[in-house]
This record gives structure tokens, C-alpha cells and sequence, in this order.
């Protein structure tokens, strides 16, 4: 059986067509100076951290043919689909809809609300647009997992301890084997992230598993290296 060297134990895997990578809110609002993330007074250079090990991760998935599915946090431009305490939350001078740097804030195909161009979806990966928090929420994530056979999802993006961890845990709730990827999820604030990190793996695995991003590599190579093969621990 492959697995991933992971915490609280190891992470074992199924076939690979099982697996998919989740990269969540990897967009300019978030991660670029004068984006909703900046406006909010954030040190975004702390998200743009993450970027060469997520690009790297990426990049090693494609490669082995595992399903990509992006999100992105986003609203209508007539706010229909944004709920007015969302809106009005955080109080700051500037929030969802109204005109910033990058185009209007947090709208479906403004600027500011592309996926870097470092980490752009390629043709054939799925693109998810939220307008929650978790990724399940008024999307198809749920039927595109069902669809293929996805029964395992390794989670990266922003923020850890917000979207991200939505995410997981409400794919937990749906019975999914999830894995948080710890060197490819990054926070504003980064006690936060260590926080997460630590109750997602907390009581033997209650929501999940997290390990590196190098360590997720060698794990998945390591069970296409061995699928078929007799001498397969």
C-alpha cells in the first residue's frame, strides 16, 4: 500500500485517478500589493510565500496526471449571490463590489479577482467559483468529485485557517480522506496557520492529515511506482 509520510500517521493512498489537488484562492485580490487582502491592512508578502512550493507541487501533480480543481472567491457583479452581513463585515472603506485598484472587489472576471499568473489553471483543470468560504457551498466541487471517483483531496491555498479549512472540514463531513499540505497553505497571520495545523491532525486525525509538499511527491510517485507491482509493501 502507498502512502504519504504524514501527521498524526501516515496518509495512505488509493489509486491515483482517486486523488485530486485542491488549490484554493491562489487569486491577485489576496496575494498582490493593492488587492482586498493589502486594502485590509495584511502583509500579503506572507501569502506570496507559498507560491514556488505550490508551483512546485503543481507542476509535480500535472506531471502524474492527478486531477486540479482552483477556486476562487467570487460574487456576481449584482451581489446577488453575496449576503448583505458578508458585505458588511470588517466595516473598512472599501468592501465586496465596490471599485479598488484591480476592478471591483471579490467580482467574478474583475482584474483583481484572475488566479497569479504563476499558478494558472491550465486547459482540462477545473475552476470552482465560490462565493462562500468553503469550496462546497453553491458549487459543483461536489459533483465533479463524484463524477470521478475523487475519494482523496490534497488541500493547499489562502487562507489556511478561513477557506481552506472550510473546505476540509466540509469534506470531511462528506466522508472524504483529506491531507492539508502544510509548506502550500499560508495565513495573513501565521499563529493562526500553526493553530490550524494542529486541530485538523488533533485526536488521532479528526478532520485530516497534514505533510509537506515534498513528502506528498514522494508519496504519490511512490504508489505510481508501485501500482501492479507484486514487490509493492
Amino acid at each position: 500500500m502507498a502512502f504519504i509520510p504524514a501527521l498524526p500517521y501516515n496518509y495512505e493512498l488509493p489509486e491515483s485517478s482517486q486523488v485530486a489537488l485542491i488549490v484554493i484562492d491562489m487569486q491577485r485580490d489576496f496575494l498582490e500589493p493593492g488587492g482586498f487582502g493589502d486594502i485590509l491592512g495584511n502583509d500579503v508578502s506572507l501569502l506570496r510565500a507559498i507560491v514556488p512550493t505550490l508551483k512546485y507541487l503543481l507542476e509535480g501533480c500535472r506531471a502524474m496526471g492527478i486531477p486540479i480543481i482552483h477556486t476562487i472567491e467570487c460574487h456576481q457583479p449584482d451581489l446577488s449571490d453575496c449576503p448583505p452581513a458578508k458585505i458588511k463585515r470588517g466595516q473598512g472603506e472599501l468592501t465586496i463590489g465596490s471599485e479598488g485598484p484591480m476592478g471591483r472587489i471579490l467580482i467574478k472576471g474583475e482584474p483583481g479577482n484572475g488566479i497569479i499568473p504563476e499558478l494558472a489553471p491550465l486547459p482540462g483543470e477545473f475552476v470552482i467559483h465560490k462565493p462562500g468560504k468553503g469550496a462546497f457551498y453553491a458549487t459543483e466541487l461536489a459533483t465533479i468529485l463524484q463524477e470521478h471517483n475523487i475519494t482523496h483531496l490534497l488541500i493547499t491555498g489562502v487562507t489556511t485557517e478561513v477557506c481552506v479549512q472550510t473546505t476540509m472540514r466540509e469534506a470531511n463531513d462528506r466522508g472524504y480522506e483529506c491531507l492539508m499540505v502544510e509548506d502550500a497553505t499560508e495565513s495573513y497571520f501565521p499563529e493562526f496557520k500553526q493553530a490550524t495545523l494542529e486541530m485538523v491532525r488533533a485526536q488521532g486525525g479528526i478532520v485530516g492529515w497534514t505533510a509537506t509538499a515534498e513528502r506528498v511527491l514522494q508519496g504519490l510517485k511512490q504508489g505510481i511506482s508501485c501500482r501492479g507491482s507484486i514487490d509493492c509493501p
